[in-house]
């Protein structure tokens, strides 16, 4: 099948299949007489797992550590554990980072009377002016990412 039937099939788009066949992520496609990318089914079982492992936020690297016990027969089911566990540690700092920030922001919502008056308390958090829930007013905002604005 081409790229863009594995695409299909497997939920990763054809420029990400091609980035992973680039890292070696998954081995180069063989080739038809034209010089087209030919995936068989055992690609896109690969395809396939790559694309779950994805969804359940695995990083591309700890996807190919994945990818290299998945294909060993003689691989300690220990070693697949520790990675997701692993994983799981990582989604739960997240999860708590996520909390941090959404704690800091309904503060300031909350102290922020959202009527004609120009002072903002949300604006002078942001500027690092306003002391939040006992954080420094430098701290208050340190863990929101930053936003990228763009012109209407």
């Amino acid at each position: 099948m081409n790229i863009g039937t594995a695409a299909q099939k497997s939920g990763i788009p054809a420029k990400t299949i091609r980035y992973y066949e680039s890292i070696g992520l998954i081995p180069q496609a063989s080739r038809t007489e034209g010089n087209y990318r030919d995936y068989d089914d055992n690609d896109l079982q690969t395809l396939r797992f790559i694309q779950r492992a994805r969804r359940l936020g695995f990083p591309v690297k700890d996807v190919g550590n994945l990818l290299t016990l998945w294909r060993d027969r003689s691989r300690a089911s220990a070693d697949v554990k520790h990675l997701a566990e692993h994983h799981v540690a990582e989604i739960d700092r997240r999860m708590e980072e996520l909390l941090t920030m959404r704690r800091t922001l309904l503060h300031l919502v909350e102290r922020c009377h959202g009527d004609d008056r120009p002072d903002c308390p949300i604006l002078e958090g942001l500027a690092g002016r306003e002391g939040l829930a006992g954080q420094e007013p430098a701290e208050c905002c340190d863990s929101v990412a930053p936003v990228k604005m763009t012109k209407k």
